[in-house]
Order: C-alpha cells, then structure tokens, then sequence
C-alpha cells in the first residue's frame, strides 16, 4: 500500500484543566520537515514529538500545531505581587522622563505576562495526556494518508492501462505505416516518371525501417509499465523509486515523438506524453 503525503487531522480531549487540541497538516516535501508550534508550557515534547514523526512517516512537510485551552472557572485568581511591584518601578522609572505621563492603570499591569496566575495544573500531567493526544491524530493523520494513497494508485493504475493501450495500437500500426510510407516513395517516383534501381531502392527503405524502428522503445515502455505496477503493489516509500521511473517513461516517448514518421506515431508519442505528465504530477504526492 502506498501512502500519499497530504492529509490532516484533529485531535480534541477535555480534561479537569482545559481542553487540548492538536491540528496536523502534511504535504510533498523531498524529506520529512516537521513544524511544531507549540505552547510555551508544552515546549519539552518537542523531542518525543519529532521522534514520533519520524517513526511514524517517512516524507512530507508536517505542520503540528497544539492548543490549550485552560478551564478557569470556579479557580481562585492569584496575583504575583513581586512581578507587579517590578512592573510598577519599571513604569515609574519611565514616567519621570516624560513630561506629562498618563496614570498608570491597575488593568494593565494585570494584563502583563506573569502578573495574574491561577492554580498551576501539573504540568507532567498535562505534556503525557497531550502526547497521549498526539498519538491519536498522528494515527488519523497517517490513515488519512493511506486512503488517499489508495485513490493515487488507482489513478496510476488507469493511466498505466492507457499508456499499454497506447503501446499495443502503435506496435500494431508500426507496419502498415512502413508499407503506406513505401507505396508513398513509389509513387512520388511515378509522378515524377524516374526510372529506380530496384536495388538502391529497398536499401533506401531498409535504411528508412531502421530509423524508424520503435520495437526496442516499446518494449521499454511495457517493461516500465510493468515495474511501475510492481512497486505500486509492493507499497511502503516508494515515492523516489516512482518519480525515477515517471523519467525513464518520459524518456521512451519522446524517442518515439523524435522518431516518428507517420502523423499517427507523432499522436501516439503526444499521448503517451500527456499520460506520463499526469502520472508525474500525482507521483510527487507520494510518500
């Protein structure tokens, strides 16, 4: 099974302090870049956070981002008197430099960070239940990716199918284009009533069959087609191993456009193109 790289999750848990919550976000990056934000209560998970995704996924851009909503009520208010009393000389300090300074407002050194505090939960606590929590969406988030890697193989596996479709017609078609291309020589040459060596002639169209001999890019193409698939079925990272092969494809269709002769071989190159292209662009999706 192959896992695409974009996918989100949420994650929400009440508890007595508050209510966590973790949003996870993942999309294609060549490497696994994780991007935490994280509360400033909550920075020690850090660690076991970015160990956990790395266990956990293989490839992608992942932004982690953890909320804490704490539950105040019925919890007495505490002021830190101490920090006040700083906060209060500090404004002091500056009023004097200033002509004509506004009042100091009592509201706004409360507003100040670590001024008015409540009952502290455990924090030990509160970082096991939030990696707890963690775990939950990292599992959602890589199900996520699961399902929609499901859909990208199924999408690879049509496109494939049309890409066989297309090698079956051509090599199909590679012979009566050489003969149209023969009578085509032969009766420029009745037109413009020349006389041929019937010798020189079939080396000229020996010489023409083997320029335009696509036998071996065809052949190519199936056996990609066939290794694509192979890896598809075998699952796991297989991102880098698929993007190779979209260039390997790639490579045999335009041989084949370079050398076409025959408006149809040209479609058929331009078809097969178009194909791997589309296949390419999912392919970079793909853990």
């Amino acid at each position: 099974m192959i896992h695409s790289m974009t996918a989100f999750a949420r994650a929400e848990q009440a508890g007595a302090n508050g209510t966590l919550s973790w949003e996870l976000r993942s999309v294609n990056h060549r490497y696994l870049e994780p991007h935490l934000r994280l509360p400033e209560a909550f920075r020690d998970l850090e660690g076991a956070v970015r160990e956990a995704l790395r266990n956990g996924l293989s490839r992608g851009k992942v932004e982690c981002t953890l909320r804490f909503s704490e539950d105040t009520a019925g919890k007495p208010l505490q002021v830190d008197l101490e920090r006040a009393a700083q906060l209060v000389a500090a404004a002091e300090s500056v009023a004097n430099l200033i002509k004509q300074p506004a009042a100091l407002n009592p509201l706004e050194v409360l507003g100040w960070p670590g001024v008015l505090v409540a009952d502290a939960a455990d924090p030990q606590a509160l970082n096991q239940s939030a990696l707890a929590l963690f775990t939950q969406a990292l599992s959602e988030l890589k199900n996520g990716r699961e399902r929609e890697g499901a859909e990208l193989a199924k999408l690879l596996g049509e496109r494939l199918d049309s890409i066989l479709e297309q090698v079956v017609a051509l090599r199909e078609l590679v012979p009566q284009m050489l003969a149209g291309q023969r009578q085509k020589i032969l009766d420029r040459c009745a037109e413009m009533q020349a006389e041929l060596d019937p010798q020189r002639l079939e080396q000229e169209l020996v010489i023409l069959a083997q320029k335009s001999d696509v036998a071996e890019e065809l052949d190519r193409l199936s056996t990609h087609v066939s290794e694509v698939r192979r890896v598809l079925k075998s699952g796991g990272a297989a991102g880098r191993r698929l993007d190779f092969l979209m260039q390997e494809l790639n490579r045999e269709a335009n041989t084949l456009g370079s050398k076409a002769f025959d408006t149809r071989s040209t479609q058929a190159a331009v078809n097969l193109k178009v194909l791997i292209e589309q296949m390419r662009e999912q392919v970079q999706n793909i853990e």
